[in-house]
């Protein structure tokens, strides 16, 4: 079993189903069952499917000091992950509203609060950090300092800076420097995937660089190899909702990779797991086991 060290946003994630995109005014509706509440953000959805995958996870994130992080703090308990190091230091928790339309298309509205002014204490940290072989630092202001501990120890990093389109961007600039694993989403960026793959490993030397593709699979990139290459996507069951996809085939890459360090079995597992992941609504559900997702791999055909 791997201990993998996680650092990122935990919020109470609201869920609402629409008729399409745009969406036309109307004073009232009701959308039976379509409105649902749930613990999610991209600390937790990676620390869950981890879990789910058999993995050993610490997970580092803060919340707030109110009823949402009274939510937070029981459906830690109630999915079997850790909390000790999950800190009620805001003044209130995260929130996100995301509208979602039957075809499975998305629109995040996320409110942070105070949460990108605080700081994860440095000593809670370096207890955190021991004994893991990896860290996955989700690009939210507090992992910033995580960063430098984690390269120190010799844990690889990786991150995922989802929709980006500037090798100098200022926010992300320092987690795609410290990353040994860099994911992001092809939908902002300002050239083909491939030839962006080529300049971050230009900029950056990073190792292994994947992106996600949407409906078109993912982008793999590994240095060492020259490899630049894409894979099919896998649907695995009927769609529901994009939500959480890519945070599911960053988690599952990770799983794979720090088992075995093979870039192309990892690619593979990956999207298959999110292929599946997507029959469900909630970002941190429609997770797979490490069973059942060999089982799924095996029905595929060679």
């Amino acid at each position: 079993m791997t201990t993998i060290f996680v650092s990122g946003l935990i919020n109470i994630e609201t869920t609402v189903q629409v008729d399409r995109f745009p969406i036309e005014y109307s004073p009232v509706r009701y959308p039976f069952f379509g409105v649902r509440s749930t613990v999610a953000g991209v600390g937790y959805n990676v620390a869950k499917a981890l879990a789910t995958l058999g993995d050993s996870v610490r997970l580092a994130s803060i919340v707030g000091r109110d009823m949402p992080g009274a939510l937070v703090d029981a459906q830690l308990r109630a999915d079997g992950l850790p909390g000790a190091d999950v800190l009620a230091l805001a003044e209130a928790t995260a929130q996100s509203a995301i509208l979602y339309d039957p075809a499975g298309r998305r629109q995040i509205n996320t409110d942070l609060k105070d949460i990108q002014e605080l700081r994860y204490p440095p000593e809670q940290l370096e207890r955190a950090l021991d004994g893991c072989a990896l860290a996955a630092l989700c690009n939210i202001n507090f992992s910033r300092p995580m960063l430098a501990r984690a390269k120190a120890r010799g844990i690889a990093v990786a991150t995922d800076v989802h929709a980006i389109g500037d090798l100098d961007d200022a926010y992300n600039r320092d987690f795609m420097a410290a990353a040994d694993l860099l994911f992001m989403s092809h939908e902002l960026l300002p050239c083909d995937p491939e030839a962006w793959a080529a300049r971050v490993q230009q900029r950056y030397g990073t190792p292994i660089v994947v992106v996600g593709l949407g409906a078109g699979g993912a982008l793999l990139a590994v240095r060492a190899d020259g490899f630049v290459g894409r894979f099919a996507a896998h649907a695995a069951r009927p769609i529901v909702s994009t939500i959480g996809a890519g945070d599911a085939l960053f988690s599952a890459f990770l799983h794979s990779y720090a088992a075995a360090p093979d870039p192309y079995a990892a690619i593979q597992r990956a999207i298959v797991f999110a292929g599946y992941k997507i029959g469900s609504i909630g970002a941190a559900e429609g997770f797979l086991s490490h069973a059942a997702l060999e089982a799924l791999l095996a029905e595929l055909p060679g």
